[in-house]
């Protein structure tokens, strides 16, 4: 399986596991994803991102350890603020045969920010 995952913020291989019941993490290819999100508008529009970098690139590191924990192999990176532009991102170099996107906490995504995700050819799961 070469699974994309879109997070927010650190998810766990528990909750990974979870959202794909049925599924086998052991030597799948694990694309882990997380967008740089401002907490501010002001800085988004003073282009002071930084911060939403630095914790993105975290909360991708983090997942991808945790999934190669369990067998995985997983790689981190950052993405676009916009789920649908971060996933499109992704795919153009990572043919994922599925998706996964956690939103969650303060930074989690609208219906309506993922409402084009069918059009992407690719199953997505949301959690």
């Amino acid at each position: 399986m070469k699974l994309l995952v879109l997070a927010p913020e650190a998810v766990d291989a528990a909750a990974v596991r979870d959202a794909l019941p049925g599924e086998d993490l052991s030597g799948a290819e694990v694309l882990v994803v997380s967008p740089a999100i401002n907490p501010s508008g002001i800085r988004f529009w003073m282009s002071d991102s930084d911060d939403a970098i630095r914790r993105a690139e975290d909360a991708s590191a983090d997942t991808a350890e945790a999934l190669r924990d369990t067998g995985a192999r997983a790689r981190a990176t950052t993405g676009e603020s916009e789920p649908m532009l971060a996933l499109r991102d992704a795919l153009a170099t990572f043919p994922a045969d599925r998706i996964l996107v956690f939103g969650s906490g303060r930074d989690g995504y609208r219906a309506e920010d993922l409402a084009d995700a069918g059009e992407l050819g690719v199953p997505v799961t949301t959690v």
